[in-house]
């Protein structure tokens, strides 16, 4: 189904490499183009069962095909298998990405962080509260930004198959992904060949 664009995305990704031997644009000398192992059709469904999850069509594609994690967007792409996990880096709480994906719209609090009336205990419990895992239920982590900002993708709902990025550590809430500068909403292999053709341009430009 998806046959066409993965073999592009897989053509762009070795020119990519290709071009960027020096490992100059960002995020490369972290993943250095490496892609993590393909998935068997098992595996996928194993995970899916574990986490009582159904993956998008265009990802599970991805991971069947391509790879299973490393060359990617900003710092690369996360293995589903780490992208569970609610703080990017570490693995002592679980996002809640079996629940409903909460959002159909970007979404924030109408809060001023800066207000000093505050007591320390209040802003804590507010804290806690918009860090919630709740907030990002039905999200997988694919892509560390950098700064706590994470690329995710859409497990469930209206918005199933589409990024989104989680920017609560900077108080920007959770929203659909515009870093590349796209109006309208990405779905994963787009996203992903998106990144790849900015990527290939800038290294031309050069």
């Amino acid at each position: 189904m998806y046959k066409q664009q993965l073999e592009r995305i897989s053509e762009k990704l070795k020119n990519l490499q290709r071009l960027d031997a020096d490992m100059s644009l960002f995020g490369a000398e972290n993943h250095e183009y490496e892609m993590e192992r393909v998935w068997t059709p098992e595996e996928i469904t194993g995970f899916e069962q574990k986490w009582k999850i159904t993956l998008p069509e265009e990802y599970r594609a991805f991971l069947l095909h391509i790879g299973s994690g490393g060359a990617g967007p900003y710092y690369g792409l996360e293995k589903p298998e780490d992208g569970v996990y609610a703080v990017i880096g570490y693995d002592d709480e679980l996002n809640a990405i079996s629940d409903p994906f909460p959002y159909v719209e970007a979404w924030n609090w109408e809060v001023d962080w800066y207000d000093d009336s505050k007591e320390e205990e209040e802003w804590d419990v507010l804290d806690h509260d918009y860090l919630d895992p709740k907030r990002s239920a039905g999200l997988l982590r694919i892509s560390d930004f950098g700064c706590g900002i994470s690329m995710n993708l859409v497990l469930n709902g209206p918005c199933s198959g589409e990024i989104w990025t989680d920017d609560r550590a900077n108080r920007s809430g959770i929203y659909p992904d515009h870093y590349f500068g796209n109006t309208e909403r990405l779905r994963f292999l787009d996203w992903y060949e998106l990144w790849l053709d900015r990527s290939i341009h800038e290294l031309n430009e050069e």
